[in-house]
Parts: structure tokens; C-alpha cells; sequence
């Protein structure tokens, strides 16, 4: 019981920190310059009127986490809004945000990574998610080993059972290993990271399998949501350069992949394991493919 507390106070305490960067937002700058001046008889409706725009406003600077693409352009519209004046307040709330999901296995990490790349541009936005994604998921690995380990066995046994014995298969390519499981849809990312204490899996080699196998996935959302911010029309979605960038991110995910599985298919161990809830075995299945 005392792991499970550990845990709900670590929560608690970071929920607790996010809150507060969130809803103590500094001073907007200026949106539009000053109204003209209004005739007495109509003060006082142009008040109410006033009263009204500052409750939506403050309505707009509750932040939460985007759930749709049409919540994450108006998060980003917004962030933007703020980043003219307060550009280190908006990376810390950022990067507090993307750690927090990351840290406690919350799913949605692909619309923080579109939102880095709408805040950020492609490149910076990049950086930033893959650092971000490697930093959060270690932390996933600590809580993990500290906290949750037994409670984690006790949840998903046959699915702990399972990815022991292949990582036992495969200890001797370890690294090769995880960037497969990283880079094809063979167990969720976040469940890879609660198991990996588990697994035995050295704490550097995690880390860098997470920082090198997620770059694909990273660039795809940071590029799709730089390209989403610049668009304003459908003529934008089909004009040569936005073909051309969406063209660029598909060989940019394909190439590493296409590596990463050649190498997989003569070097690891992954018959039984479970790719979009169907088990496959991937030594039969590339043998079938060569007759």
C-alpha cells in the first residue's frame, strides 16, 4: 500500500503544479487598440458588452489538454497569442504539460507534438518533442521501478509474461529490440515503459532506444502540425510544397522502419508478439514472402 500512496502523492503534487501554471496565466499583451470613445446614454450597454467579452476571454485562457484537431488549433492560436511576450512562459507550460502526460502513461502525446510544431516550427519543435519524449518516459521508467512494479504484474500478467520471455530471446540485441517495438505498433509506447523495470532493461539503454526509435513518429506529428498551422484554406492542402512536405515525412518515417525490420527478420526473436491485437509470427510470415 505504501507504493500505491508514494504514487497518488507524486500525482497529486504534479496535477497540483500544472494547475496553477495554467490558471495564473501572465498579463495578455494587447489584442486590438483602445475602442473609441462612447456616448454617455450607451455606456452603460457597452459595459455589459465589455463584461461579456472579459468572461469569454477568461473562458479562452482556461488551458487544457487538446482532445480534436480543432481544440488543438485553437490551443495553439492562443499559445501564440501569448509566446509574443511571454515566449519562456509558454515553453515552460509546455514542456510541464508534455512531461506530465509523458511521466504518468497518459495516451495523447501526438497532439503535443503537433502543438510543438505550430509553437516552434518543424525543427525546434522537433528537438523539443523528442527531448521531451525521452525525459517523460524515463521518468514513466522510475515511477514505475519504484512504485508500481508488483501492482503491474498483478494487471496485465499474460502481456508482462509474454514481453519477458521475448526480451530473455533477445538480450543479446537488446537495443535492436526496442527500436523494433518502438518503431512498429507491436505493444503501446506507454505500456513498454511501465514493463521495461520489469524486463531488466538498463536505464541508458532505454533511454536512448526511446530518444533514436521515436524520431519517426516524433517528426510525423511535428511536421503534420506545422504544416496544419500555416494552412488556411483547402487550396493550401493540395498546393506542390504542402504535397511535396507530406512526401518528404512519409519517406522520413518509411526508410528507418524498413531498415529496423530487415534487420529484425534475420537477427531477433519475435514470433508470438502481438501486432494491432493479432499475433503474427514474423519469421514465417517473411519466409512466405521470399517463396
Amino acid at each position: 500500500m505504501r507504493s500505491i500512496w508514494g504514487l497518488v502523492a507524486v500525482v497529486a503534487a504534479a496535477t497540483f503544479y500544472l494547475y496553477l501554471l495554467s490558471t495564473f496565466l501572465p498579463a495578455a499583451p494587447p489584442r486590438a487598440p483602445a475602442a473609441p470613445a462612447v456616448p454617455a446614454e450607451q455606456r452603460e450597454e457597452h459595459q455589459q458588452h465589455e463584461g461579456h467579452e472579459e468572461e469569454e476571454l477568461e473562458d479562452e485562457r482556461r488551458l487544457h489538454f487538446p482532445s480534436d484537431l480543432d481544440e488543438l488549433r485553437e490551443l495553439a492560436e492562443l499559445l501564440k497569442f501569448y509566446k509574443r511576450q511571454h515566449t519562456g512562459y509558454v515553453l515552460l507550460l509546455y514542456c510541464s504539460a508534455y512531461l506530465y502526460k509523458q511521466s504518468f502513461a497518459i495516451p495523447g502525446s501526438s497532439f503535443l507534438n503537433m502543438l510543438a510544431g505550430a509553437l516552434f516550427g518543424p525543427w525546434h519543435g522537433l528537438f523539443i518533442a523528442c527531448i521531451l519524449t525521452t525525459v517523460g518516459s524515463t521518468n514513466c521508467y522510475l515511477l514505475s521501478r519504484t512504485f508500481g512494479k508488483r501492482h503491474i504484474v498483478r494487471l496485465f500478467p499474460d502481456k508482462v509474461a509474454l514481453l519477458q520471455r521475448k526480451a530473455e530471446d533477445n538480450r543479446s540485441s537488446m537495443f535492436f529490440f526496442l527500436l523494433f517495438l518502438r518503431f512498429f505498433p507491436m505493444t503501446p509506447n506507454w505500456f513498454l515503459n511501465i514493463t521495461s523495470p520489469i524486463l531488466n532493461i538498463p536505464i541508458p539503454i532505454f533511454f536512448f532506444s526511446v530518444l533514436i526509435g521515436l524520431i519517426p513518429y516524433n517528426f510525423i506529428c511535428v511536421r503534420t502540425g506545422a504544416i496544419l498551422s500555416e494552412i488556411t484554406s483547402l487550396d493550401d492542402i493540395f498546393s506542390w510544397r504542402t504535397l511535396l512536405q507530406l512526401l518528404l515525412i512519409a519517406c522520413m518515417a518509411l526508410l528507418p522502419g524498413a531498415l529496423i525490420r530487415r534487420y529484425s527478420q534475420s537477427h531477433l526473436k519475435l514470433d508470438g508478439l502481438e501486432v494491432n491485437g493479432h499475433r503474427h509470427d514474423l519469421n514465417n510470415l517473411s519466409d512466405r514472402k521470399t517463396r
